[in-house]
């Protein structure tokens, strides 16, 4: 079950609310909130049944492991919390990398001693990446003494509640535990219901509008650049273009996602931070990395940079910890070397942006803007491609000017033919451009909410009945495949 569907906006959304603030209307505090977390679970098994008691099992056992280091607090048993968190970290790098990792270890084992073993073709279970990430930091701040004893039922509340179970925002259980304990969040706020809707018709029309067309288009372009390159080299528009959807895209599937996690939960009065800042008008790539998938950076730099930077240690200090961090950030994305490479450069980047603020060589807007955002294009062809060589194809057409035609009124003809060919989804693209350049982001825009302005009402309600009307067609949100 996704949330772009009649099925999530008819039936399972109002009937989790109705019920759940009933429940607390009548003072069944603790029954509303298992009645959420059954919904939750219902919820996930709709997308991963076969893997569901796995994903039961890993949740229970984190819980236990948690709890057990956090009433270890004597000195003396020290030892015995870091073997329990060691212990609990095996096991959900041990479960993910089952999942996600099996085949990719298989085919280089294959590659490199000349065994043929069948690959597994193992369903990767939805979400898995992202709850992996929290039950990881709930073991590690229990370990180290930062969370309460958390009952059972406020332990579940944290890592299955619904809205970013899923793929995220990464939730902190500092961050929601708190918020459901408060008696004022136990009843409907209508204010906050209807500042919800509004945030999540925005995302709804994030992803349907403009994500969904883009990526099936790119998506098509990309799982053929085989017979494509057996036709004849790759042109350079055709290079460019679909690149440049698929960079476009992505912004929109995965912030139309975060927007609808956030509209959600403040609907049930959670909120849920933010993922997505304006990431294309960072102006280098270590503010895009600050703006972008927030959450995830904030868990790698708490969970993995931190723990490599050392200040005062050379092998220890910034870029290292940088590059070890982007390094694990590009394996977390994906089982294959693409991501890891996707990551290292993403690393480089970053380091050199870092390098540059530091000495205060500052990047004016208007050339650091667009130089961000073709190297944000030039890093998603290899985050997409499915291998090197579809990667070097699409760059090799990138630079291909000769198919671009002979003299002034040749590239005119190509241009002109090209853009004719592609006048629906290049301005559903351009939109998108537009919208990533010069308008507020939803935070900017849902802070002026107010439910006294009717154009507040009217405009989610409008984007909400056109989505709905599209619902016919479903397109799995990409980050479901991470």
């Amino acid at each position: 079950m996704i949330f772009s569907t009649y099925q999530f906006i008819l039936i399972f959304l109002p009937t989790v609310f109705v019920v759940y603030f009933t429940l607390n209307h009548f003072k069944f505090i603790q029954m509303a909130k298992i009645w959420l977390i059954v919904a939750s679970f219902y919820f996930y098994s709709q997308g991963s049944p076969d893997f569901f008691p796995f994903f039961m099992g890993s949740v229970l056992g984190n819980y236990i492991l948690g709890t057990t280091m956090s009433r270890m607090k004597e000195d003396r048993l020290k030892l015995e919390r870091r073997l329990l968190l060691i212990v609990g970290i095996l096991a959900n790098v041990a479960l993910l990398g089952y999942y996600k990792y099996t085949d990719f270890f298989i085919s280089n084992y294959n590659f490199i001693t000349g065994s043929d073993y069948a690959l597994k073709h193992i369903i990767l279970p939805i979400g898995i990446s992202f709850f992996t990430f929290q039950l990881i930091a709930f073991l590690v701040d229990s370990y180290r003494g930062e969370t309460e004893e958390y009952d059972i039922v406020n332990y579940l509340l944290f890592i299955t509640f619904f809205p970013q179970l899923i793929v995220g925002p990464i939730i902190h259980h500092k961050e929601v535990v708190p918020q459901f304990a408060d008696v004022r969040n136990q009843r409907i706020n209508y204010d906050n219901v209807a500042k919800g809707l509004f945030i999540f018709s925005i995302g709804c029309a994030k992803k349907m509008l403009l994500a969904d067309p883009l990526t099936t288009n790119a998506e098509h372009f990309f799982n053929n650049l085989d017979a494509l390159t057996a036709a004849g080299t790759l042109k350079f528009l055709n290079s460019w273009f679909y690149s440049l959807e698929y960079t476009v895209s992505y912004y929109f599937d995965l912030s139309g996602y975060a927007d609808m996690a956030i509209g959600l939960g403040l609907m049930f009065n959670i909120v849920i931070p933010q993922n997505f800042n304006s990431p294309y008008k960072a102006k280098d790539f270590q503010e895009y990395w600050q703006r972008w998938h927030i959450t995830l950076s904030r868990f790698l730099g708490n969970y993995i940079f931190r723990n490599v930077y050392k200040r005062n240690v050379k092998w220890r200090n910034y870029y290292v910890a940088t590059m070890v961090t982007f390094f694990v950030s590009g394996f977390w994305h994906g089982a294959g070397w693409t991501f890891v490479v996707w990551g290292i450069v993403n690393g480089i980047l970053v380091c050199i942006g870092s390098y540059r603020n530091r000495k205060n060589k500052k990047t004016p807007v208007w050339l650091g803007v667009p130089l961000t955002f073709i190297l944000a294009i030039l890093t998603r062809v290899l985050f997409v491609s499915n291998t090197f060589t579809d990667a070097w194809e699409v760059y090799k057409g990138m630079i291909n000017f000769a198919s671009l035609g002979h003299g002034i009124s040749g590239v005119f003809h190509t241009v002109a033919t090209f853009i004719g060919n592609h006048k629906s989804i290049g301005l559903t693209c351009l939109i998108g451009l537009f919208i990533c350049w010069f308008m507020p982001n939803t935070k900017s825009i849902s802070d002026k909410f107010d439910t006294k302005k009717w154009y507040y009402l009217i405009y989610p309600a409008i984007l909400l009945a056109i989505c709905i009307f599209k619902m016919d067609k479903v397109v799995q949100f990409l980050y479901f495949q991470f």
